[in-house]
């Protein structure tokens, strides 16, 4: 979601369409959710195709973050920027984003104000989660920086795995018999999704096992600037799938083991084996995306997904407020299967008409800044 990681990145057609994935997949999601009735969501096969395709675009965000995070990492490293200032330059936007995340569960309150109760604005949602990843890659980055490039980035890759893989495995114990349960419930809650419940909830965003999915990430973004990924750009996308071809399969695997490593052992929430399953997923449509936008029909002309793609954190905030906020342009949890339908398509062409707004304008900014005072004057002059 972080779709404006740095200025300095260079746009890539696969990582932008599969952001716009993901904003669709959301948009559907959502609107299914907040418009259909009770009675449409039970006579209804869509609701659960809607609620399996729900479960993509957070996983999704958060591992194209770190991915872009790395490539904007790598390029400045490859520059020679001092890794303190590549530091500071990264952490800060991280910042920014959990920032974005604080106000925006502050502008949800103001809006859904008097019903809103005020624990919603401690809640851990995406933003704030992504927010964190970011300053937490950041100071990994830092931490292995140090020498040549091409061993700092063999050290970041290594490194970033072995985090992700740790998250992994703390995230049982800290949502079971390890909960920290000396902290209060708003810090706690980025430790586990707690929020104000008795147990973690799995639809809150913390820190164990959300942050796994941007370290993951950033692993593979420094995989596609080494050598190897570089000379022979399709076979390491196609060995990026086979590898989640193969994380899905010990998914599986490991789930059936008799071998049980935790005395609470839910696989569908906290178990690293589904998050291993999930990585999977994301490594296969990353090497399914590649091949669209290289080989595919993907940018043969204008593309609205990946239109969405580069907007996606703009799209992202407005979409929630006519969706399940006081400006929601259906009834909520009032509507058939395809009064939905009909309102989903027009959400989409709406962020997507929003999306084109937001780019023209960011292009005549542009233009405007690249026109020096001394060409100004000259025009004016002659």
């Amino acid at each position: 979601m972080a779709d404006q990681i740095q200025p300095t990145a260079r746009r890539l057609a696969y990582i932008d369409w599969m952001r716009g994935l993901a904003c669709v997949l959301m948009f559907q999601t959502h609107c299914y959710d907040s418009w259909m009735s009770p009675e449409a969501k039970k006579s209804s096969s869509l609701i659960a195709w809607s609620r399996l395709g729900g479960t993509l675009p957070a996983p999704l965000f958060i591992f194209l973050a770190g991915v872009s995070f790395a490539l904007v990492t790598e390029k400045l490293r490859e520059k020679g920027i001092a890794r303190n200032a590549i530091e500071r330059q990264t952490i800060r936007r991280g910042a920014e984003i959990f920032g974005m995340g604080l106000l925006f569960r502050v502008q949800e309150f103001a809006l859904g104000y008097p019903w809103s109760p005020w624990t919603d604005l401690l809640r851990v949602d995406v933003l704030n989660i992504l927010g964190l990843s970011m300053m937490l890659m950041g100071v990994l980055c830092w931490a292995t920086g140090a020498g040549h490039v091409a061993a700092t980035r063999t050290r970041t890759l290594v490194v970033a795995v072995f985090t992700a893989v740790v998250v992994a495995m703390a995230t049982p114990p800290l949502w079971t018999t390890h909960r920290p349960k000396f902290l209060p419930w708003p810090m706690e809650s980025y430790i586990n999704g707690v929020h104000i419940f008795k147990e973690p909830q799995p639809w809150l965003f913390p820190l164990f096992p959300w942050s796994a999915f941007a370290f993951a990430g950033l692993a593979v973004g420094f995989f596609l600037f080494t050598d190897f990924a570089k000379r022979r750009e399709a076979p390491a996308f196609a060995a990026l799938g086979g590898t989640g071809i193969l994380a899905c399969v010990l998914s599986g695997f490991f789930d059936s083991s008799r071998v049980r490593l935790y005395a609470v052992y839910d696989y569908w929430h906290s178990g690293p084996n589904f998050l291993l399953m999930r990585c999977g997923i994301l490594l296969i449509i990353l090497f399914l995306v590649y091949a669209w936008c290289r080989w595919g029909l993907a940018q043969m002309g204008f593309s609205p997904i990946i239109q969405l793609g580069t907007t996606s954190l703009l799209v992202y905030w407005v979409h929630i407020e006519f969706v399940y906020g006081r400006f929601s342009i259906l009834p909520k949890g009032q509507c058939s299967a395809l009064k939905a339908t009909a309102g989903l398509i027009t959400i989409f062409l709406a962020m997507l008409g929003l999306s084109l707004v937001r780019t023209n304008w960011k292009k005549r900014r542009v233009r405007a800044l690249k026109q020096s005072p001394a060409a100004t004057a000259a025009n004016e002059g002659s």
